[in-house]
C-alpha cells in the first residue's frame, strides 16, 4: 500500500501577538482523500491557524509546505493559484449576482486573461464550463440564475464551497461551513464534504461535534494555541485530556 499523500503541512508554527502566544509550535499534516478537523474552545487558535495556512497571516516562526514546497513566505493569492482554497465563517458571496456569475468570477480569478480585455467575460467558455461543473457538484445546478442573496443560508454555504472549487484547489480550508445550518442543510453539506474528500485534502474547523465525529478521519484538538491531542475520532473521543479540557467531562467518568 502506498504512503498517504501529504498536500499541506505545518511545522512548529508559532504566532505571537505582543505577549500573547496565539499558536504554540503547531504541526499538522493534511492528506489527500481525508478530512482533518480542528476543534477547540473559543480562543484556542483555530482561526489564527487557518489564516496562517491560507497566507492571510504570517507566522512568527515555523514553516508551511504546500505539496512539498515551502510556501511560508508566499502571499494568499500565490498560494491560491498553487492549489489552496478556503471558505470563511461569514458569507463572502456577491449577493446581487446569480449563482452562475459568482462561480464564473471565481473561475476567472484562477485563470485571468488580461490580454482578452475586449472580450465579454460572460462569453469565456472555460470559466463558464468550470462554473457549471462546480455548481453541479455542489448541488446548485437547479439555481444557476438565482440571485445569490436570495438563497437559503445552507445554499449560500454550498455556493461558497462551489466558488472555492472553481479555483481548482487541491487543498480546501473550510472555516465553520456548518454554522447556522438546520439538520437538513447539515446533511447536504456533510454529503458534499464526503464527496469532495475523494480527491482533496480538507481542513475543517467546526463547532458541531456530532458532524465532526461523523465526517473527520483525523481530529486535532487545540486549547490556548497548543495541540493537546491528535488522532482518530475514537482516540480523541476517549482521550482524558480532551474530555477534561474541551468536552467538559471529568476524566474519571466512563
Amino acid at each position: 500500500m502506498s504512503e498517504p499523500e501529504v498536500l499541506l503541512r505545518s511545522r512548529a508554527v508559532t504566532r505571537v501577538w505582543g505577549g500573547l502566544i496565539a499558536l504554540n509550535k503547531v504541526s499538522l499534516e493534511l492528506m489527500r482523500s481525508s478530512v482533518h478537523a480542528v476543534i477547540g474552545p473559543n480562543g484556542a487558535g483555530k482561526s489564527t491557524l487557518i489564516n496562517i495556512l491560507s497566507g492571510e497571516l504570517d507566522p512568527s516562526s515555523g514553516q508551511i509546505e504546500l505539496m512539498g514546497q515551502d510556501v511560508t513566505a508566499w502571499a494568499q493569492p500565490r498560494r491560491a493559484r498553487a492549489g489552496l482554497g478556503r471558505s470563511y465563517q461569514r458569507n463572502t458571496i456577491y449577493p446581487t449576482f446569480s449563482v452562475l456569475e459568482n462561480c464564473r468570477l471565481a473561475a476567472q480569478m484562477r485563470q485571468p486573461r488580461p490580454w482578452a480585455f475586449w472580450q465579454d467575460a460572460q462569453s469565456c467558455s472555460l470559466s463558464n464550463r468550470v462554473a457549471i461543473e462546480v455548481t453541479e457538484r455542489a448541488g446548485l445546478s437547479h439555481l444557476l440564475q438565482r440571485s445569490a442573496g436570495l438563497l437559503a443560508h445552507g445554499q449560500k454555504r454550498q455556493l461558497e464551497v462551489a466558488m472555492c472549487l472553481a479555483t481548482k484547489p487541491e487543498v480546501l480550508l473550510l472555516d465553520e461551513p456548518l454554522a447556522g445550518m438546520g439538520a437538513e442543510e447539515t446533511e447536504r453539506m456533510l454529503a458534499l464534504l464526503g464527496e469532495l474528500k475523494k480527491d482533496h485534502a480538507i481542513l475543517l474547523v467546526e463547532h458541531d461535534m456530532d458532524a465532526v465525529f461523523r465526517i473527520a478521519d483525523c481530529i486535532t484538538v487545540m486549547v490556548n494555541g497548543t495541540i493537546i491531542a491528535c488522532g482518530s475520532p475514537d482516540f480523541v473521543r476517549n482521550n482524558a485530556a480532551v474530555r477534561l479540557a474541551y468536552l467538559g467531562e471529568d476524566s474519571d467518568e466512563p
